[in-house]
C-alpha cells in the first residue's frame, strides 16, 4: 500500500487485522488499517492519535 500523504510505501504485516495501526517510513504518517466497503481487502484511514489533555 503506498502512503496517501508522501506515495512512499507502507509496510503491512501479512498478519494484519482491521484497526491495527501502521507508520509511513517515508513521512512518519499513522494510519489504521480499515476493511473496504465493497470487498474484503484493507486500506488506510488516517488514524486518530490520543493525545495528552493536562488536567484541562
Amino acid at each position: 500500500m503506498n502512503c496517501p500523504e508522501c506515495d512512499a510505501q507502507v509496510a503491512v504485516p501479512e498478519d494484519a487485522i482491521r484497526g491495527e495501526v501502521v507508520s509511513c517510513t517515508g513521512c512518519g504518517a499513522s494510519y489504521e488499517l480499515v476493511r473496504a466497503q465493497s470487498g474484503g481487502a484493507l486500506s488506510l484511514q488516517p488514524a486518530e492519535l490520543e493525545q495528552e489533555d493536562w488536567g484541562e
